[in-house]
């Protein structure tokens, strides 16, 4: 592709000889993308164009660009784990891509910047001739929520028909994206799948229940041993919080009471698979996992700071009056900040749940070899195969056989 910048001629087309070849405005098609910005203070009925109505329309152009790339990248990590085995490629892919998602989130933050140069008076101008369309109306973001795991049932009042405002492919696309397995699906099937789990294994779930127990004894003994009453009664307290804490972890039923309630969002063998690997991260086969789930981490973050500043700049702009969709504004926009759209809220909470390096599990000769075993064992019969082995979870290569993990988007 010819580039019009550099040295030796001019960029309007292919030079001589060279016939034929992609030409960087034309690959672009930087025609149709530069004439996209049809101000709507210039239509002949209105007073004439008003000089900041172009920065407001290519700043939400280039949003909407980045949501695109975002869902191409997610996308693409969601169908990964979709797929029957996951290698070693497959978790450098999806780390390297979820990692690129964060720093356009990390881009998109700040741009905000860019549309608070202009001033409230200067937004007035135009801001009339814009109702009743509203970033509400974004299908993009709408797709994105939808892709990492945001359901219905979490959303704020305003957003639960959401769908409302879209017809035709709009809304053919959005309801796919509600039936669609989300990104928080595939992961909790995958942590499922965390070597160390299993009962007649390294059963971590009792071992660590185990060096729990043995926490909360010593906890309960040093609160016993204090000479003032009232410091006893109130180490007690923080003992029986703590009991009751771990009892949500330990017990099925309480956890999935937490799920019931909004608290969490993974299954209960996920969120232990999670947890394992969280306090095993320095083993070299729960690196890459720890990384990624790191990731997600950093994900759910930028997403929340996204609108924290998005409310921001509301605010700052319309400070409490209405949006041009006919929504509240700022106090509609002010109640997204909150847990309800942190997807993977359980990641972050997993710090809750941490024991002294000394009261770890120790990792038994026979497990550390299985975290390096080849063998893996697939169920080919559930949509989603189970598959126990820790080559599967951890990147073990799968059969050798010359698979290119770039090539498809699940293996």
């Amino acid at each position: 592709m010819s580039c019009p910048f550099a040295g030796g001629g001019g960029g309007d087309g292919p030079s001589e000889g060279n016939q034929g070849a992609v030409n960087y405005q034309d690959y672009l098609q930087l025609d149709k993308l530069l004439s996209c910005q049809e101000l709507e203070s210039g239509k002949a009925d209105r007073r004439g164009p008003v000089h900041d109505e172009h920065l407001f329309i290519v700043v939400h152009q280039v949003y909407e660009l980045w949501f695109k790339q975002i869902l191409v990248e997610l996308t693409s990590i969601r169908n990964i784990f979709l797929g029957a085995t996951i290698d070693e490629s497959h978790m450098l892919i999806v780390t390297s891509r979820l990692g690129r998602v964060t720093t356009i989130m990390k881009l998109l933050t700040e741009q905000f910047a860019v549309i608070e140069s202009m001033t409230p008076m200067d937004f007035l101008d135009f801001r009339d001739y814009l109702a009743p369309a509203s970033g509400f109306q974004s299908l993009q973001f709408r797709l994105l929520e939808n892709l990492i795991g945001v359901k219905k049932e979490q959303r704020v009042a305003h957003q639960q028909h959401y769908a409302s405002v879209f017809t035709g492919k709009s809304a053919e696309a959005l309801a796919d994206s509600e039936s669609c397995a989300t990104l928080l699906d595939v992961i909790t099937k995958w942590l499922e799948r965390t070597p160390g789990l299993e009962e007649e294994g390294f059963n971590f779930p009792k071992r660590y229940s185990e060096a729990v127990e043995s926490m909360l004894k010593e906890e309960l003994t040093n609160a016993e041993k204090m000479s003032s009453p009232e410091d006893v009664e109130r180490l007690k307290k923080g003992y029986d919080r703590d009991r009751e804490m771990f009892d949500t972890l330990f017990d099925q039923a309480k956890h999935e009471a937490c799920v019931e309630r909004g608290e969490r969002r993974l299954s209960h063998k996920a969120m232990l698979g999670a947890l394992l690997i969280y306090l095993y991260r320095d083993e070299p086969r729960f690196n890459q996992p720890f990384q990624f789930l790191q990731l997600l981490m950093d994900l759910d973050s930028l997403m929340m700071r996204w609108r924290h500043n998005h409310v921001n700049m509301v605010q700052r702009m319309i400070g409490t009056r209405v949006g041009t969709g006919g929504s509240s504004g700022y106090h509609y926009l002010r109640a997204t900040i909150s847990d309800r759209y942190k997807v993977f809220v359980d990641l972050f909470n997993l710090c809750t749940f941490l024991v002294p390096r000394q009261l770890l599990p120790v990792m038994t000769p026979e497990f550390l070899r299985d975290l390096t075993t080849y063998t893996v064992h697939m169920d080919t019969s559930q949509s989603h195969p189970s598959l126990s082995n820790t080559a599967d979870f951890l990147g073990m290569p799968a059969q050798h056989q010359g698979h290119d993990p770039q090539s498809s988007s699940s293996s």
